[in-house]
């Protein structure tokens, strides 16, 4: 008796256990789990953790409830300036409703998916080439939105869409290129413009500080002279100045007339006693800058030989 009722119970055990272990079913942290009951849906939602079905009348359908990254196939199109190109895209979504995404659509993802490479063919129709290049956080924000208003009702929310890369004609490639380095000279055109206009008002203030002061002139003469024999020619061409030509010139005229013929003998006397003096003077200034002349010129000479 005691063995019969040992073999019932262990009998009930087993099967027992065979029953839990069928009807055992384990969601993970990142999934859901939704119950069809002979094929209708039950209206809780199985939560992360061990769960129980009934074996044969119940089926566990598990959600991925992550971020799914989605490439989207390169799509061609002509832009709205009629321009050929080639633009592929990435796109980020998740579940958000797991009754809805098993239940309203077939397969979401390649809901999205279609989703989204019309939407993409639609936006590069109506972009134009510069925006695809320079302004694609304006182009995703509307992509997404395109892609996200159908995907409401799928159970999905659009977390971000993202274009790629935009692949160009090799002739559109070179016409961009010419485009480009056209712009770039002309830039430097404009630098090179500003920076003569510059140049030369420094170089007009300095020829009229130059204009005040002759023996300036002579100075930056020499000091170009000194530059030029530092680098060891060996020919070495020094140009008289033109301010020491025209002080010798100046200085080899003779007195005015006129003025003088018609005051007194003694007046006439000492005006050309007073012209004689300067004439000296000036012979004497004349004889002196000659000098130094020679002195530069013997001290360029040594610098040429060293």
């Amino acid at each position: 008796m005691v063995e019969e009722v040992v073999g019932v119970v262990a009998a009930v055990g087993a099967g027992a256990l065979v029953y839990l272990a069928s009807a055992a079913r384990v969601v993970k942290q990142y999934e859901r789990g939704l119950v069809f009951r002979l094929g209708r849906l039950r209206g809780d939602v199985r939560l992360p953790g061990f769960n129980l079905i009934v074996p044969g009348v119940e089926r566990l359908r598990k959600v991925n409830m992550q971020i799914v990254t989605m490439p989207v196939p390169a799509q061609e199109g002509i832009t709205r300036d009629n321009v050929t190109v080639r633009v592929d895209a990435v796109v980020y979504f998740k579940v958000v409703d797991p009754a809805a995404a098993i239940v309203n659509v077939e397969d979401y993802r390649f809901a999205v998916s279609q989703m989204a490479q019309t939407s993409l063919r639609s936006i590069i129709g109506k972009s134009e080439l510069d925006d695809l290049l320079s302004n694609r956080e304006k182009l995703n924000q509307g992509l997404e939105l395109m892609i996200d208003s159908p995907a409401v009702e799928w159970g999905v929310t659009i977390d971000r869409v993202e274009i790629k890369d935009v692949s160009l004609p090799d002739t559109m490639k070179r016409s961009m290129a010419r485009q480009a380095e056209a712009d770039r000279e002309r830039r430097a055109r404009l630098i090179n413009a500003d920076a003569e206009y510059q140049a030369s008002k420094k170089l007009a203030q300095a020829a009229r500080q130059m204009a005040d002061t002759p023996s300036a002139l002579q100075l930056r003469l020499l000091q170009t002279v000194m530059a030029v024999a530092a680098e060891k020619n060996s020919t070495l061409v020094l140009p008289i100045p033109v301010e020491l030509l025209r002080f010798l010139e100046r200085g080899g005229q003779p007195p005015a007339e006129g003025a003088g013929h018609a005051e007194t003998p003694g007046r006439g006397e000492a005006s050309g006693h007073a012209g004689t003096t300067e004439r000296a003077e000036i012979g004497e200034r004349a004889v002196d800058l000659t000098e130094q002349a020679g002195e530069a010129m013997e001290q360029l000479r040594r610098a040429v030989e060293q």
